[in-house]
This record gives structure tokens, C-alpha cells and sequence, in this order.
């Protein structure tokens, strides 16, 4: 199978889908891999050593989507700016596309991809198991997110973040409050820790203070039980209107104390929720600093603007789009991998093999056999669920 890497054109995308050391692994499985010309220059990759490790070289991402049988991509499909080409039409026809699509984006287009017959398979539904676990771009990502997350708003910060033994007397640390105790979290509160802030961490899931507290943070509690904060997949789940309620005013009391709040929280399928309210931005102290890592799903503060730096009520704000992109190096090589093992999984021979009877590539594929088969998009796009015994009918054409 000919493997195509096209260079990614989205405003800001510094990452690319596969890097030298991955190319191996799948010419070893019998497939060719293609990648367009500087495609991974601004991750720090060259295409002298994309050739050393057995790539051929295109000279335009039309060379790649009409050569191709299956596309790695960092970002969903768009339009590249300067010539207006649409990197959709460039597809032919029973093309495997596999890459971060954004499920709970513009449901239009996986439409258009079922309209085209194009299988598509989008990395955030690989599913947090084991079997899983080398697959889960999700966490890789918001790992690089997590540490970043903190360099921005020491960055922006008007004090140090540790304390510090002066001959001008003690300087206090900073004082950070991570919202969301996932992969991106946990990261934060990591790497705000290295750097010698007092760290507290907030989540609606009893389950992860031991794993705040292992790193030396403190957990700020909310009376909820376990299996109404989380859903089957470990992930955050929406909460009552009264359990929201309170969390706001918990949040609200722990920011006036906060000279960095960094928040992560996400529902899956769902814009992110609001919890860090104007007026909670407005009580804050003066030269505050907000990194909001959900800005890509709406943002968890209610001033964010995503992909944009700005300053209300003297509290810097801060909403990065695309962030893993600004570690482009190890962002792509650890994306590289979750890629890699999802394509031993799905072509092992060198030929595909999608297996809808896997459980994993059963959650992965989001449209195959000229349909759209992921049932929150669906819905999205007004029609009705499909059921597993469709869905098998399916898969057996």
C-alpha cells in the first residue's frame, strides 16, 4: 500500500504526521511511503533524512492525494490558503484517510467524505484501553499541551514562579490552579511543579486526587460520586445544573487566591464547559494570567478568545489554537508513533484489513461504505442512529 504524507496547511501547523524514524516500521510491512517536499521542515525534520529512511519525495500535495491509497494527516482536510485548492478534491476514491478530524467539529464534512466514498478514520476515537494505549493521540498531544500550557503562562507572568532566597528577602511562589486532572492536566501540574509553584488542581472526578497528590499538588474537592463525574471511557462526563453551580463557586473561590489558573476541561463529542466565568476573571488579582487549553471546543473561560492573546480586567487570557504545534519536534514524533501503531493494526501485510470487528478500529472509523457510521455525528447531521446490527451489515460488503 502506497502511504501519502502531504505538508499540513492549516494556519499555525507547524506539525506533521509522520517523521523519519516511523518510515521504517512501515516500509518493513511492505508499504511505500510518500511524503511532499518540505512537509516536515517546520517540525525540524528535512526530507534528506525522510530519503535516508526510505521515503519517496512529491513535489506538490496533488502528487501525494492522487498517488495514495491511504493519508496521514495531523489536522482535518481544508484549503490552502494562497491557491484556494481544496485538499478534498485532491482525493480519489476509496482513499483511506486517517488523522486528528475533529468528530465535534463541522459535521459537514464527514459527509462529504461518505459522498466521496473516502474511508475515514479519526484518532481522538481511539479508545483508552490497553490495547489502545500506543495508539492514543489524544494523550500524546495533551501531554506536549500540559507543559506548554505552563512556559506560556510563566511567560506571561509578571513574578517567578518559585521561591526564591534573595538579598532583597523572600520571594513568594506563584500560586497555580489547574482546572481538569487528565493527560494535559496532570502535565501542567508536573511541570508547574518542577519550576517551583504552589499548585492546587480541581476535577469533578474523585478518582484522580491520589494521582494530583503523587505530584505534589493539592486536590480541591466537589462532592461528587464517582460515577456521575466520569463516564465508561474515564472520561469527564457533563454534570447536573446543580453540581455546576457549585463547582463555579469553588473554582471562583480558589481563582482569587491564584496568580495562574490553567484550564483543561473537555467533554467528548461536546463543547467544552464554561467555568471560569466575566466576573470571576474580574475578581481576580491584577496581573493574573489564564491559559484556557479548551479553546479549540469553545474554551472553559467565559472571556476566551480561541487563538487569541488578550487582557480584561487586567487578567491576561490566553486561548492557543493548535498549541501541541508550538513543540512541533516531539509533538510529530510521538503522534508519528500513535499513527504507526494504528497502521500495523489496520494493514499489518502491507494490504488494509479494515476489520470493523476490532474494537478498535470498530471506535476509530468514522465513515466507511459511503456512510457516516460515528452516531454523534449522526445525529449532528439529522439523521438517525445507525445500530450495531447495521453497522456489521455494513462492514461485511
Amino acid at each position: 500500500m502506497l502511504i501519502g504524507v502531504p505538508r499540513e496547511i492549516a494556519s499555525g501547523e507547524k506539525r506533521v504526521a509522520l517523521v523519519p524514524d516511523v518510515v521504517p516500521q512501515l516500509t518493513g510491512a511492505g508499504h511505500r511511503v510518500m511524503i511532499e517536499r518540505d512537509a516536515g521542515l517546520r517540525a525540524g525534520f528535512t526530507d534528506e533524512t525522510y530519503r535516508a529512511a526510505g521515503c519517496e519525495i512529491a513535489d506538490s500535495a496533488a502528487d501525494v492525494y492522487s498517488a495514495a491509497q491511504m493519508i496521514l494527516k495531523v489536522q482535518r482536510p481544508g484549503r490552502e490558503e494562497n491557491s484556494g485548492e481544496a485538499e478534498l478534491d485532491m482525493m480519489q476514491e476509496g482513499t483511506v484517510l486517517v488523522g486528528l478530524l475533529q468528530p465535534a467539529g463541522d459535521p459537514a464534512l464527514f459527509q462529504q467524505l461518505a459522498d466521496r466514498r473516502i474511508v475515514a478514520l479519526s484518532m481522538e476515537l481511539v479508545p483508552r484501553t490497553t490495547r489502545a494505549q500506543m495508539m492514543d493521540a489524544l494523550s500524546s498531544q495533551s501531554t506536549v499541551a500540559g507543559y506548554k500550557a505552563v512556559l506560556l503562562a510563566a511567560n506571561a507572568l509578571q513574578k517567578f514562579f518559585p521561591m526564591l532566597m534573595t538579598a532583597a528577602g523572600t520571594v513568594r511562589p506563584a500560586r497555580v490552579l489547574v482546572i481538569g486532572a487528565g493527560v494535559a492536566g496532570l502535565q501542567a501540574i508536573a511541570t508547574a511543579r518542577r519550576i517551583g509553584a504552589v499548585v492546587e488542581a480541581f476535577d469533578t472526578r474523585p478518582v484522580v486526587k491520589e494521582q494530583v497528590q503523587s505530584l505534589g499538588a493539592t486536590f480541591v474537592e466537589l462532592d461528587v460520586h464517582a460515577e456521575d463525574a466520569q463516564d465508561a471511557g474515564g472520561y469527564a462526563k457533563e454534570l447536573s445544573e446543580r453540581h455546576i453551580r457549585r463547582e463555579k463557586e469553588l473554582i471562583h473561590n480558589r481563582a482569587l487566591q491564584a496568580d495562574v489558573i490553567i484550564t483543561t476541561a473537555l467533554i467528548p463529542g461536546r463543547p467544552a464547559p464554561m467555568l471560569v466565568s466575566a466576573e470571576t476573571v474580574k475578581a481576580m488579582r491584577p496581573g493574573s494570567v489564564i491559559v484556557d487549553l479548551a479553546g479549540e471546543q469553545g474554551g472553559n473561560c467565559e472571556l476566551s478568545v480561541p487563538g487569541d492573546t488578550i487582557v480584561r480586567h487586567d487578567v491576561t487570557i490566553i486561548a492557543p489554537l493548535h498549541i501541541s504545534s508550538e513543540l512541533a519536534y516531539h509533538a510529530s514524533q510521538m503522534y508519528a508513533k500513535n499513527l504507526g501503531a494504528l497502521v500495523a493494526l489496520l494493514a499489518p501485510k502491507g494490504e488494509l484489513n479494515l476489520n470493523l470487528a476490532d474494537d478498535i478500529i470498530d471506535a476509530v472509523t468514522i465513515v466507511a461504505d459511503g456512510k457516516v457510521r460515528h452516531n454523534p455525528t449522526r445525529l449532528r447531521l439529522g439523521m438517525s442512529p445507525l445500530t450495531s446490527t447495521t453497522q456489521t451489515a455494513g462492514a461485511a460488503k
